[in-house]
């Protein structure tokens, strides 16, 4: 069901006016009744100290000073006169609380006694019954307690007055009320105006009416209104460059082919790839088929074929990587990385293939922390490091640095191999590319990891780049986001 703005903007000023005028009444009329209760208490603990003294001064008076005898023989006179001086009702109750005059004033009821009791055990204590209100006060001689005065003072005056400032709240709140709502109605009426001008203008742009008139109003809702008819002003222009974006849709849609046409090269390069080993092992099948009795040939071919599926599991797996590269950003878990601690475990797990083909390591690491996926940096590390023992010469060396600069966070690996031809340097990190297929078979390569580190790099805000190479080896770079700069 639709409501309009307008009784929304009306309700709810009612109900804020109405809000603050009850909850003003409250305030003030809580702070009458309790200004008048803390003036008839300090009225009261003066009457108290008044009794006491006087009742002292009788006593002293007295040829028999026994609190309890005067009570009992004068205790009426000594409430007259005390009634005299305080201009209040007063009764006389002695220790036992009975009361020492000859006639009571009243019967006292349940909350009386109740009081009375209170008040014998040396404390002060009022009851409010009605328009009367019972003060009781210990009575004492000396610091003991002898009796309980009782003053019982009227608060139909306080209430007469209570209820007229009530009277004058409710009428003075009722115009208050009036006035409030009719003077904040037609101001706010004006904002209602200007929000349901630009519904009916946001109304004509949806049709395709695109001249908009400004707001004239110097506040957000003129901000607003200016804001739209700016945007009106944008969809007209971009109506009008509808011939410049389907030049752009058909770019887009050539590059989907080219996109297409890489897809299908990768395919067939995958396919040559795999070919490859695959007729390598149906040969030595077929060979040994025609020759199941030559032990030689038996060895070389287990050799061989168990060489060749080594290679294609790790092609394989390798494109598995590749594909695992198309997913989306948040499926990495980025995290404040210690490259030391990743680049150690790396060595580590290197560290018996190095050993095998006599390679020395060489490490100058520090603490460094950047902010990566810590699965995606070990790839990187990995398929780098596997290289440069792969390609590196016979005793050759391996050396790993790192260091912090700028917000990023750079490691250099380096080794003592082959090296790279500059002139395909630039075709290194192509998928399937390699400088030395024969070399490359040997030692079970396909060309996919270097490819494979840069993507992971580029996942990671980061990239890898050929440093140098030459007869002398070659050194790569991996640079990456430090943890808390701005370049991620």
């Amino acid at each position: 069901m639709r409501i309009s703005i307008k009784f929304k903007f009306s309700l709810f000023l009612a109900v804020l006016l109405l809000l603050t005028v009850v909850l003003l009444s409250v305030l003030v009329l809580e702070g009458i009744k309790s200004n008048q209760r803390e003036q008839v208490e300090s009225y009261f603990a003066q009457q108290a100290a008044t009794a006491n003294a006087y009742f002292i001064q009788t006593l002293l008076e007295e040829p028999n000073k026994m609190p309890q005898s005067y009570l009992a023989e004068k205790g009426t006179e000594f409430a007259d006169q005390l009634e005299e001086i305080s201009g209040q009702l007063v009764m006389v109750y002695d220790e036992n609380g009975e009361n020492v005059e000859r006639t009571a004033h009243q019967a006292d009821t349940g909350g009386l006694e109740q009081t009375l009791l209170f008040a014998l055990a040396n404390k002060t204590a009022y009851l409010v019954e009605k328009d009367t209100l019972y003060y009781l006060t210990p009575l004492r001689v000396r610091g003991e307690q002898v009796g309980v005065v009782r003053f019982d003072y009227s608060l139909a005056d306080n209430m007469a007055f209570y209820n007229r400032i009530k009277q004058l709240f409710l009428s003075i709140g009722a115009g208050v009320f009036l006035l409030s709502f009719a003077l904040a109605y037609a101001y706010f009426h004006s904002f209602a105006r200007g929000i349901i001008r630009l519904k009916e203008t946001v109304g004509r742009i949806r049709e395709g009416q695109f001249e908009v008139a400004a707001l004239k109003r110097k506040d957000e809702i003129g901000e607003l209104g200016e804001g739209i008819r700016a945007m009106s002003e944008q969809i007209r222009s971009t109506i009008w460059d509808k011939d410049e974006e389907r030049g752009k849709l058909e770019l887009a849609v050539r590059k989907l082919s080219e996109l297409d046409r890489q897809q299908k090269q990768f395919i067939g390069n995958v396919t040559h790839e795999f070919k490859t080993p695959l007729t390598s092992i149906k040969a030595y099948l077929d060979l040994l088929d025609m020759y199941p009795d030559d032990a030689q040939l038996l060895d070389t071919a287990k050799a061989s074929i168990q060489s060749e599926t080594q290679r294609l599991y790790e092609m394989v797996e390798k494109v598995l990587q590749l594909s695992a590269l198309d997913k989306y950003e948040f499926e990495y878990n980025k995290e404040r990385l210690e490259v030391k601690r990743v680049i150690e475990s790396v060595l580590s797990g290197l560290r018996g293939k190095m050993e095998k083909f006599g390679i020395r390591l060489e490490t100058e690491l520090h603490e460094a922390h950047a902010e990566a996926d810590r699965d995606a940096v070990t790839i990187v590390l990995a398929n780098l490091l596997d290289n440069a023992i792969k390609y590196n010469k016979p005793q050759g060396r391996i050396v790993v640095k790192n260091a912090a600069s700028d917000g990023r966070i750079t490691i250099d690996i380096a080794d003592t191999g082959i090296g790279i031809p500059e002139e395909v340097a630039h075709h290194i990190f192509e998928p399937f590319y390699t400088v030395d297929r024969n070399r490359s078979r040997e030692h079970g390569g396909a060309g996919l990891g270097l490819s494979l580190a840069r993507q992971y790099a580029e996942s990671q805000g980061g990239s890898i780049s050929l440093v140098k190479t030459g007869q002398e080896g070659t050194a790569f770079r991996i640079s990456l986001p430090a943890h808390g700069s701005s370049q991620r």
